[in-house]
């Protein structure tokens, strides 16, 4: 006989956050919204801590390689689509570890004998300024000078002039020898007020770049994500079907955490790929999994060893798995029961697995409602997408300036890999749709003001860490009235112009 469960389960938007003693140190400045990102064993530090509770999820529609930088800029992590080839797929993780780093390869490398159109060609597809001069025109040979945007001007040169007649030459650039630390490096950059300074190698041959820029930026952006390398973290969606041959590609172009990304994780299909990883990298590649709705599926993937469980099935805004498979649960009921089995599982063993929130968040607030149930970090789609760096271009649509936005199991996607079926490479119907999201602006403003309204809930609950506001949150279900009292009503509002509407 089957199982009945005959309580309603319920989304964020039936949850609200009683108000808690909160004292002078409650206050947004003192609030931290660290969090761990993989699992961890008691009394360890996790290997990679989010700096804000927020992921971008595996989608064409979001993780670009320029999103991904963006959001490691300010505190939180992407995780690359994985819907093309592994090839691909690794070439955009190895661009964002390559964007930020104390000591950086160059990829913009020409040789004395180029031209000036050479210098912008390079530059277009690139978008860096500066270009290493080497005598082979590799970034591996000798440097013997550096073309910046100062030394030409396009509209008074012939663009068939040879890079040798107006690089800066090497006699008369400031340089380092191989070696040096990142604190040197920045300090000789700072007293000679200078943009980049080569590493060389005892040979001449160019080892990297330091960038004043890369310096400025942490300054302006404290909550970056950086590996031991000062590069950027990123991580990478998989799926249980090309494993054996995409995750060496993504491991090997620098990938900090792969994600299986899958419609529904109770399978034995991803217990098969954890345990593969697993044996192959003897632990020393994260890897989460899921997604699930109850215990018993956080169960069996923290067993099966998952460094992180992503919750949530039919929540997210372009899915529509429920009505056509009738399958899920509402996320807040499926968040509270598995961040429970995840404290029961610690209890036991003393290992902690994080959890991830995926799908069901519509407003801010629904992300603090999601910490406060106990989900560790919230996995973002539609959110993301409206912003300036998702890999859509803008649109306008009915007066109303947009952003495409489609679901990995929509036709358009055709990410049939995410799908543990019967290793068909297609489906017989869709569980996402194709769609457009109010375009949002840039990625920082954005994160920077949920972050501002998280920080203000927390205060107002007592808590200045995410463990503290889990330990202390008190949440209560709502009616129906409530939710639109909740609102703006009975009023007649005016438009920011002042206008009525």
């Amino acid at each position: 006989m089957a199982t009945y469960i005959n309580e309603p389960a319920h989304t964020f938007n039936e949850y609200l956050l009683i108000p808690g003693y909160s004292d002078t140190n409650c206050i947004p400045a003192n609030v931290s919204l660290k969090t761990p990102l993989v699992k961890f064993k008691k009394g360890e530090k996790p290997a990679i801590t989010l700096n804000i509770p927020m992921v971008s999820a595996i989608m064409q529609a979001v993780s670009g390689e320029r999103l991904a930088v963006e959001l490691a800029r300010n505190g939180g992590v992407s995780f690359i689509y994985g819907s093309q080839t592994p090839e691909e797929e690794a070439a955009m993780v190895a661009r964002v570890k390559a964007q930020k780093a104390g000591f950086v390869p160059s990829d913009s490398n020409l040789s004395p004998e180029n031209t000036l159109a050479d210098v912008l060609a390079l530059k277009a597809k690139t978008g860096h300024s500066t270009v290493a001069i080497t005598d082979d025109g590799t970034s591996g040979g000798k440097l013997v000078g550096i073309v910046s945007s100062r030394d030409y001007r396009v509209s008074r040169m012939d663009k068939s002039e040879k890079v040798k007649n107006f690089m800066t030459p090497l006699e008369k650039l400031i340089t380092a020898k191989y070696g040096i630390t990142l604190s040197e490096a920045n300090d000789i950059i700072w007293d000679n007020k200078i943009n980049s300074l080569p590493v060389l190698f005892e040979d001449g041959k160019l080892y990297g770049f330091v960038f004043r820029k890369d310096y400025d930026s942490h300054q302006e952006n404290p909550n970056e994500m950086l590996d031991a390398q000062k590069r950027f973290i990123v991580g990478a969606g998989i799926n249980s079907r090309d494993y054996e041959e995409r995750v060496p590609k993504l491991v090997d172009a620098g990938a900090d955490v792969l994600c299986i990304d899958s419609s529904e994780g109770f399978s034995e299909w991803q217990k098969i790929t954890l345990n593969w990883i697993h044996e192959k990298y003897n632990g020393k590649v994260r890897v989460g999994a899921g997604n699930v709705v109850d215990r018993d599926g956080f169960l069996f993937l923290a067993k099966a060893g998952a460094d992180f469980v992503k919750v949530g099935i039919g929540g997210g805004s372009i899915c529509i798995t429920r009505e056509t498979k009738g399958i899920g649960r509402g996320q807040a009921t499926a968040l509270i029961e598995v961040c429970q089995a995840r404290d029961e599982y610690y209890k036991e063993t003393g290992i902690y697995v994080p959890v991830c929130s995926d799908g069901g968040i519509v407003y801010d607030h629904h992300i603090t409602l999601a910490l406060a149930m106990g989900a560790d970090f919230v996995m973002l789609g539609r959110y993301f997408a409206r912003f300036d760096e998702s890999p859509t271009q803008k649109r306008t649509v009915g007066g109303t300036v947009v952003k495409e936005y489609w679901g990995e199991g929509s036709n358009r996607a055709r990410n049939w890999g995410r799908y543990d079926l019967d290793g068909s490479k297609k489906l017989a119907f869709e569980e996402g749709v194709d769609s457009y999201v109010p375009y949002a602006g840039p990625l920082k403003e954005n994160v920077e003001k949920t972050c501002a309204k998280i920080k203000a809930t927390m205060c107002n609950c007592g808590a200045i860490t995410i463990p503290e506001l889990q330990k202390k949150a008190k949440l209560t279900l709502v009616s129906a009235t409530s939710i639109v009292e909740g609102g703006a009503h009975d009023v007649i509002r005016k438009e920011k112009d002042g206008s009525d509407r």
